[in-house]
């Protein structure tokens, strides 16, 4: 179980404090009065541990038979196993209807609480994947087949309705290996609908944007709906005058960059306080090179964030974005992990102002702009013997002038707590020289793979390169499900 007070940190910034309660869980938002707050400011889980295989199909016997049940002891949820944790949402604390408009979606407001709850029970220390059932005891651990590491979800609690795991299951969150319409007519009998699941795999393929949204706030509400900085609201207003919101005293064309922003082109913003998913649209055939191959939708925006998550191991936010040719550095208004270089925490206790979105010296606008960088970052000996991009200014700029017109692939630069360390370029494998070596199949239309380079020595390191490159894959998963495999190829005599 997490300490009292663990936080847990959401991709779009917000940030939520974890507590044990009796026999569960109690999440409660921190930034209830900032960015147009997360929905809702709280709720609770119960969730324990089966003794055995909770969904052990095999039949009754003589006891069970006698007392007409299947149902397994449970205990005290401490850490994760592979398949015997079950969760449900018990209760929601709901936010006032003077300050906040009722979201016009409950299924999508309870789906958001299920969704941040996964993400903190994902990041828990993963559970050995060898199965334990029906396996020979003496078989060495590492001998044993692997299963999958998925968490039940059980048909108590909010999950009592008729029709929302239904809801649920057609929004993708959670699924069933009952894949029948069932023999019963009864609505309420719950059949086929009382064995769900949530698999590690399937929840790290879900877009954050799916769930993660904000409420509008009334016109009387002392929390103002269109401010592009996170900022401290003034005293309530209860005399339903509407109060003014701040407005974007930026440069002008500059449109501000924060991920929460209704306002700014960050992969959360959202005016009418919607989910920011979209699906793919249907493929549509061109032709590059004599190869055949779907029409690839445009990048983001230079100078937009694309992905950001918080990296526990590093206690920082990692975040990548489209690399830009303005002489101006972009603009970083994403969270921040507070951590060295940060504003002091001078906020009092359960201000319910979230520190890692308020100014600090890691989101000021202090970095030189993606040419400088780039300038920097190539000349060094080691980057220069591989890129081959070594010289003056104008080489790195007509370098990224080609990358950001090259319609097969998009330059990126990742950012640890808002400050720049390395050079991406992702890029589809199809139309790319690399795809003439891979074997044709149709899923390979969809096959992503990347460039990198990490110009920082700071952030050099084994543990960082796992981390920034599995982020790196888990975006070209979100950006396309039917994206297969992510490739990366490096020369022969890279010897890292």
């Amino acid at each position: 179980m997490p300490p009292t007070g663990t936080t847990l940190h959401l991709p779009n910034g917000q940030t939520t404090t974890v507590s044990p309660i009796f026999g569960g869980l109690a999440f409660k938002a921190n930034d209830l009065n900032i960015h147009q707050s997360i929905f809702p400011p709280g709720w609770s889980i119960i969730i324990n541990t089966s003794d055995g295989d909770a969904n052990d199909d095999s039949p009754l016997d003589e006891r069970e038979q006698l007392f007409g049940s299947k149902k397994k002891p449970t205990h005290r949820f401490t850490r994760p196993t592979l398949y015997n944790d079950n969760l449900y949402i018990s209760t929601i604390s709901n936010p006032s209807n003077t300050d906040f408009k009722p979201a016009t979606s409950p299924t999508r407001q309870i789906a958001m609480m299920l969704w941040a709850t996964l993400w903190w029970y994902f990041h828990q220390p993963a559970p050995s994947p060898h199965l334990t059932k029906d396996v020979n005891l003496k078989t060495p651990e590492e001998g044993r087949p692997k299963g999958q590491w998925k968490i039940n979800i059980k048909r108590e609690g909010i999950f009592k309705g008729k029709k929302l795991l239904p809801k649920l299951e057609r929004m993708g969150i959670i699924a069933s290996e009952e894949s029948c319409v069932g023999a019963t007519w009864n609505e309420k009998s719950g059949e086929g609908w009382t064995k769900m699941f949530v698999s590690q795999c399937s929840f790290w393929q879900l877009d954050a944007r799916i769930f993660l949204f904000t409420l509008p706030p009334t016109h009387s509400s002392p929390f103002p709906g269109a401010s592009p900085h996170p900022s401290r609201p003034g005293s309530p207003n209860r005399e339903a005058t509407p109060l003014p919101s701040p407005k974007y005293d930026g440069p002008q064309g500059e449109a501000p960059q924060g991920l929460w922003s209704p306002h700014s082109p960050g992969p959360f913003a959202s005016g009418s306080h919607l989910p920011t998913f979209y699906p793919p649209a249907p493929p549509q055939y061109v032709f590059t090179n004599s190869i055949r191959h779907p029409l690839r939708p445009k990048p983001p925006a230079q100078g937009v964030t694309l992905y950001t998550r918080y990296i526990p191991s590093c206690s920082q936010y990692l975040s990548f974005r489209t690399a830009s040719l303005s002489p101006k550095a972009p603009v970083y208004r994403g969270p921040t992990s507070g951590g060295s270089g940060a504003t002091p925490n001078f906020l009092p206790p359960h201000s319910g102002v979230s520190q890692a979105t308020l100014p600090s010296m890691t989101n000021l606008n202090i970095h030189p702009c993606d040419t400088d960088l780039l300038h920097d970052w190539m000349n060094q000996p080691r980057v220069a013997s591989f890129w081959g991009c070594q010289g003056p200014i104008e080489v790195q700029e007509k370098f990224l002038t080609d990358a950001l017109n090259d319609k097969h692939s998009f330059p990126v630069i990742g950012c640890w707590d808002g400050k720049p360390f390395g050079y991406f370029e992702i890029y589809w494998v199809k139309e790319d020289k690399l795809g003439r070596y891979v074997t044709g199949r149709e899923s390979s239309h969809y096959d992503r793979g990347f460039h990198a380079l990490v110009g920082e020595q700071e952030f050099r390191g084994a543990h960082r390169v796992k981390v920034w490159m599995s982020a790196l894959v888990h975006h070209c998963w979100l950006a396309d499900l039917r994206t297969q495999r992510v490739l990366c190829e490096p020369r022969v005599d890279n010897k890292k």
